[in-house]
């Protein structure tokens, strides 16, 4: 097994921290309490989810993310 590199952005929230990475097919999701545990969670997710699935799942292209704000009406 080889180790590689992922973006995960990891979102604080007022009941914990919510942690997801960049560049893989699917949905992938970490939480926890802290930021270490949110992180934690989300690195064996990716583990699991490789396992299971294959590296098919993972997007070798390089990622470019964006973050803005947008106004909509609710």
């Amino acid at each position: 097994m080889t180790a590689k590199q992922f973006k995960i952005v990891i979102e604080k929230h007022s009941d914990g921290y919510v942690a997801y990475p960049i560049g893989i097919v699917g949905a992938i999701v970490g939480q926890g309490e802290t930021y270490e545990e949110a992180l934690a969670d989300v690195k064996s997710a990716i583990t699991c989810y490789i396992e299971i699935f294959g590296e098919t799942m993972l997007d070798d292209a390089p990622v470019e993310i964006f973050v803005t704000e947008a106004e909509v009406a609710v």
